[in-house]
């Protein structure tokens, strides 16, 4: 299984070659807003898999860092 990690603005614009990835090819795309990851797209059937997250400081009440399956991102997928 592949697993991609695109912005959520790249999967709005190519929303249907997702889907078609994640269909056909069995893809997983992580999504990202401003670098954190928010959403998944994955096989139908498939087991969810949390992402991990830390919380940053209490006063701030924004997450600090994510740790991400995804080792880098991928650029330029079309």
């Amino acid at each position: 299984m592949q697993t991609r990690s695109i912005s959520v603005t790249e999967a709005a614009r190519n929303f249907s070659d997702c889907v078609n990835r994640v269909r056909y090819q069995g893809v997983t795309f992580i999504l990202h807003r401003n670098g954190v990851p928010v959403a998944r797209i994955v096989p139908e059937g498939e087991r969810r898999q949390p992402i991990a997250r830390e919380s940053a400081p209490a006063d701030t009440g924004t997450a600090s860092a994510v740790d991400s399956p995804v080792s880098e991102p991928i650029r330029n997928l079309w």
